[in-house]
């Protein structure tokens, strides 16, 4: 119960901060340019608490239905206009201006996103050095001739200071036939490597892709922090303290390792390696079958750990100073953002699964996952899912944003407004749209739960 109250507290504040901040956008560059505002509603529907403060009197309100908010503006349109402020309604400004009025909402959470990861870059985010593990033989790493103790420097000439870099690097270049990887050998030496992409399908890049080109952390042999008693592990003698040197043939590097093939091997004989207090010692175990989210995974009965001297050595805290924290921050929104355009065309193209589009309650576990990770997650989160609002409300689909950027556009080319029956179609399209993406983002949402 707790869990949930934190997810549900988590997703409000991320709704919250979100829909404030673009309704805002809309609302300083309204004022700014003499617009008269008579409305800032955070939510749809019955208004449940309002206020009205300033000389125009705006009423500022919580509604009853929260996913989302408005600004509403003298207009002609929308109802009588008192004739002192028919200068300041909204449909008698110029184009421009309603362009201005209208992109500020998504500029300002491209804004928000650039400042919160300026500040995450400012408090410093903790991370790991990309250095490699041993990969594993034919996999495009081994090909590479990438080996155990490289350390990653650079992709396609852009530094990698973290194993985070490394992942948002090779994602940025997904779709490519190969990418250049220059390296730090563990004598100091450097060097550069061709890494193959082109084994890799559309929906590879969608799960764990790092694992399938063959790049591993290096995290030493795993620790055992506990081995269940009657399980697997603690049956074949393994007991806490134990290091998993390997299994079978293939080194352990991480915890991540060991689960993997024993996920994978439910009810085989495998022999562990594991090292004891120096001393190594060989033992069979065979892992527990059990059905997870509907397939059959092998169990050992464990908890690894990763080992301290070597999670020392590769821990490092990635932080920048004002000035460099706000331009890395603007370069994470920008990279982000086409990153998302680019997902967006793959959708739509087949490349991707439709499984990508989330609804709210994905959002709302996800939010409540990252808050529980930490205030840096959070506020990671909270960028991610501005950048997400801010791009989706650009796109030329009407009832968004970027519908009615589309259609002020037309009015410029064609020197006068869109007609009021390409405005009642457009209306229409963009609810059928919107509905449909609502529809297919709760079902994926309800998949994942059932």
């Amino acid at each position: 119960m707790i869990a949930l109250t934190e997810k549900i507290l988590a997703f409000v504040v991320t709704l919250g901060v979100l829909v404030v901040f673009h309704e805002l956008g809309h609302y300083f560059v309204a004022r700014l340019v003499g617009v008269k505002v008579l409305r800032f509603s955070v939510g749809f529907g019955r208004i449940i608490w309002s206020r009205r403060i300033g000389p125009d009197r705006t009423e500022w309100a919580l509604s009853a239905m929260p996913l989302g908010g408005y600004v509403k503006m003298a207009d002609e349109r929308e109802g009588d206009v008192a004739a002192a402020d028919l200068p300041r309604a909204f449909n008698r400004q110029s184009v421009w201006r309603r362009i201005a009025i209208v992109a500020a909402g998504p500029i300002a959470n491209l804004l928000l996103a650039v400042l919160l990861f300026a500040a995450t870059y400012m408090a410093g985010i903790p991370g790991q050095r990309a250095l490699l593990a041993p990969p594993p033989a034919g996999t495009p790493a081994a090909s590479a001739g990438l080996a155990a103790g490289d350390l990653v420097t650079e992709v396609d000439g852009e530094s990698v200071r973290s194993w985070q870099d490394l992942r948002w690097r090779l994602l940025k270049a997904s779709g490519s036939a190969e990418v250049a990887v220059a390296v730090q050998r563990p004598d100091g030496a450097q060097a550069v490597r061709t890494l193959p992409l082109g084994t890799l399908s559309g929906s590879d890049w969608e799960g764990n892709f790092l694992a399938q080109l063959g790049l591993k952390t290096d995290l030493g042999a795993p620790v055992v922090g506990e081995a269940v008693a009657g399980k697997p592990a603690a049956l074949a003698g393994i007991r806490a303290g134990d290091a998993i040197v390997a299994i079978g043939d293939d080194a352990m590097r991480s915890p991540s390792d060991v689960a993997a093939i024993t996920n994978a091997h439910a009810g085989d004989r495998l022999v562990f390696t594991v090292r004891r207090e120096g001393a190594e010692f060989r033992t069979e175990l065979v892992p527990e079958a059990s059905e997870q989210a509907g397939r059959r995974v092998g169990l050992a009965g464990m908890r690894l750990g990763v080992d301290p001297a070597m999670a020392e050595r590769s821990a490092l805290t990635v932080r920048y100073g004002v000035v460099d924290a706000l331009a890395q921050g603007a370069r994470k929104t920008w990279e982000l953002s086409l990153f998302t355009l680019r997902m967006l065309g793959r959708i739509i193209t087949g490349d991707a699964s439709l499984k990508n589009i989330s609804g709210p309650l994905t959002m709302a576990d996800y939010a409540g996952q990252s808050a529980q990770a930490g205030l840096l997650t959070f506020v990671g989160y909270l960028a991610l899912i501005s950048i997400s609002l801010g791009v989706l409300n650009l796109l030329p689909v009407p009832l968004l944003d970027g519908g009615h950027l589309m259609y002020y556009l037309a009015e410029i080319i064609k020197g006068s407004p869109v007609s009021d029956r390409i405005l009642e179609v457009g209306q229409r399209f963009g609810m059928a749209v919107l509905a449909m993406l609502m529809a297919l983002a709760l079902f994926n949402d309800l998949s994942r739960l059932f």
